[in-house]
């Protein structure tokens, strides 16, 4: 018997990874904690893409889920003011092929995108040992970021009141929720690759924006809308008492929510639950602050 992992190929993909991310290959990665900070906290988030990975599979189109992959993570992270420091990823294939590299290739640029480091990773190959056999798609991710914030700055939604403004921040698309669903509608021949190629747009990632918005404007509280939709995210940071109210008329809805819609026969209650309807990401802030598309308030 003779095993069937390939080490020098894995061997191989590390040194070419070196090139582009040379703090990657040793046991560990690490980073001094910034200067500045007078009671810093680490914050930490981890998350997938979930089935969007087999949109890349129909599409044989791998360099942009990386993104994906560090956007779903990142803006988990800095929703409580914290800035991104650095990103680990994990990726599990069948057998190691230029999927890889391109897989690489996003989180790279998604690293770039939010301004941090990619400062380790595990690539692991896993054949299988019975039919069927395992191939180079037959891929999942997990990505880990982390971040830092003052202690004393850290945004919980505590500080929310009634009468607060939302602001919504558009999406790109779809992101990366929602997809079990538009998987299904592909099978059942609802929609089709071939004519909707925005499927695989890149989540938008929020990190420098959200940056520069803490230091001008009071931020209350933020929510990265993910599954579960506009409502049920930014009712995870406003205080008990208080609810949301969403005016789904502020916003025009980019024309992919239609068409999956319309094509899928989706009743607008599931629409509002399960994507994010063109808002990827909310601010609260105080009734007073111009700033952006204002999407609801908050009431009791």
């Amino acid at each position: 018997m003779k095993y069937n992992v390939d080490i020098d190929g894995g061997n191989a993909f590390v040194e070419r990874l070196k090139k582009k991310a040379p703090l990657i290959g040793g046991f560990n990665g690490m980073m001094q904690v910034p200067s500045g900070y007078e009671e810093p906290l680490l914050v930490s988030g981890a998350d997938g893409v979930g089935t969007k990975i087999n949109i890349c599979k129909v599409s044989r189109t791998w360099t942009s889920i990386g993104q994906d992959l560090v956007a779903m993570c990142v803006n988990d992270v800095i929703t409580c003011g914290a800035k991104p420091l650095y990103f680990l990823d994990y990726i599990s294939t069948g057998k190691l092929t230029p999927i890889v590299d391109d897989i690489l290739e996003g989180i790279l640029k998604g690293c770039q995108i939010a301004g941090i480091d990619l400062l380790g990773g595990e690539t692991a190959e896993h054949p299988r040992h019975a039919p069927p056999k395992a191939y180079g798609d037959d891929i999942d991710l997990a990505g880990f970021c982390t971040g830092i914030v003052e202690k004393g700055e850290v945004i919980d939604g505590s500080l929310i009141k009634k009468g607060d403004k939302i602001i919504g921040l558009p999406s790109s698309g779809i992101h990366s929720n929602g997809y079990s669903l538009i998987n299904d509608m592909l099978w059942r021949h609802k929609i089709s690759w071939a004519d909707t190629p925005e499927l695989l747009t890149p989540t938008t990632i929020y990190a420098r924006q959200v940056e520069v918005l803490l230091q001008e404007y009071p931020i209350v509280g933020m929510a990265h809308i993910t599954g579960g939709g506009l409502e049920e995210n930014v009712s995870r940071v406003i205080p008990k008492g208080l609810k949301a109210n969403i005016d789904w008329t502020s916003w025009e809805r980019p024309e992919i929510f239609n068409k999956i819609k319309q094509s899928g026969d989706i009743e607008e209650e599931e629409m509002r639950r399960v994507f994010n309807c063109g808002i990827g990401y909310v601010l609260v802030v105080p009734p007073e602050i111009d700033y952006g598309m204002q999407i609801g308030e908050v009431c009791e």
